[in-house]
């Protein structure tokens, strides 16, 4: 199979999912804007050809290249990972003739207040919510939902340009640092722990899912810097606890039409038990919670989704052996990395638990904590028992530190 890959290198997971269709047995054919050299090498390795394009944005010149492209290799599917070139791929599809997502059920996953109402219609439980495209539309929807809520863009990614309103004075604030989003969702604020519910599909089947549980919550992790966030993958995703949300999950799914490939909800968990919908995406989570997911169930999701793709199955044995955390770590100071403390403590204790580490090094430049939740660096670990997962994420979370200057 000839699959065409937008942006095989870009973000960083993309190049793990350009090669799992590699290894799946498809061409791959990948576009972008980057140079064909600046591609990272396992990108590089798994193409079988590369083309580049001046720009993602100017849609009738892209397809018009993507056209001149099919003419001289048989094109059989269209895929992106990257949040915002589903639509995009979607357009691409549909002037080729090719199956996966329309135009139509990609904007139900990109823009935030369709999204609710088709799922308001569907009898999900969503917060209450409203569009608005000026100050005075914001004020508005404010009046109507009522504080606390939560502003945030449309079709935003992540926790960027999210903020919790709490009276008509944060409002006030939040509409100032909004100044250059041009149509925001405002949103009833649900209270509560926030997870995920991510699923790999094919024709419509939930091959595999996953739920994950965001500690503390994003709007919290992503607000305070001394913070270390955390994002848990969960050995048991059928416990009890967790049913309404798994059950909400696959409700949205069936009513958005989702068909195939990969897919992140987030969700909330009242302290009453009730189930309250956030947002979904078609694409995999960021911030490494793909390697959880692996790294829980000893499985190579990368390939799986690619599976899913060329051949419509998914053949990984999934058994749950682990629960599986990254926690991310931010430098104190400023400038460039000085010093790293607590490390060798924490490999001598829990060196049989420890998956990954993977932190800038000394004279390396921080990074921007507001910017990427990677922030200077994360370390992977897990453990059978959740318990026992949760006490040596919070150990690397406190015994940890990183100094810049």
């Amino acid at each position: 199979m000839n699959v065409l890959m937008i942006s095989p290198g870009f973000p960083d997971e993309m190049p793990l999912f350009t090669e799992g269709l590699a290894a799946a047995g498809a061409q791959v054919l990948g576009i972008g804007e980057q140079p064909e050299q600046a591609l990272p090498p396992r990108a590089r390795r798994a193409l079988s050809a590369y083309q580049r394009i001046d720009s993602y944005w100017d849609e009738e010149a892209l397809i018009g290249e993507v056209r001149q492209l099919a003419s001289r290799v048989a094109i059989e599917r269209v895929e992106c990972l990257w949040e915002p070139g589903i639509l995009i791929a979607a357009r691409l599809r549909a002037a080729l003739g090719l199956p996966g997502m329309t135009p139509a059920q990609s904007l139900l996953f990109r823009d935030k207040e369709r999204m609710k109402q088709a799922l308001d219609v569907a009898g999900v439980r969503t917060p209450r919510h409203a569009r608005a495209t000026s100050e005075q539309e914001c004020r508005e929807a404010a009046e109507r939902i009522g504080y606390p809520l939560i502003l945030k863009p449309i079709a935003g990614a992540g926790s960027a340009d999210t903020h919790r309103v709490g009276g008509a004075g944060d409002l006030d604030r939040a509409l100032a640092a909004v100044k250059h989003v041009r149509e925001l969702s405002v949103e009833e604020f649900i209270d509560g722990d926030e997870y995920t519910f991510d699923t790999i599909c094919a024709d419509g089947r939930i091959c595999y899912y996953n739920v994950s549980w965001y500690r503390p919550r994003p709007l919290i992790g992503r607000t305070v810097q001394w913070i270390s966030p955390q994002t848990l993958s969960l050995r048991d995703p059928d416990q009890q606890r967790l049913a309404p949300g798994v059950e909400m999950g696959r409700a949205v799914l069936d009513a958005l039409g989702f068909r195939s490939g990969f897919t992140h909800m987030e969700w909330f968990l009242t302290s009453s038990g009730e189930a309250v919908f956030g947002e979904i995406a078609a694409r995999p989570p960021g911030a490494r919670s793909v390697d959880l997911m692996n790294y829980s169930c000893d499985i190579d999701t990368y390939r799986g989704w690619a599976e899913t793709v060329c051949r419509g199955g998914f053949s990984q044995p999934v058994a749950r052996r682990h629960n599986a955390a990254v926690i991310f770590k931010r430098a104190q100071g400023s400038g460039r990395i000085r010093h790293i403390a607590g490390l060798e403590r924490l490999v001598a204790r829990y060196r049989a638990h420890l998956v990954c580490v993977d932190l800038l090094p000394p004279g390396a430049p921080r990074r921007n904590w507001k910017q990427t939740l990677l922030s200077d660096g994360f370390v992977i670990l897990r453990h059978p028992d959740l318990q026992a997962t949760m006490e040596m994420a919070d150990r690397v979370g406190t015994d940890l530190q990183i100094y810049a200057e």
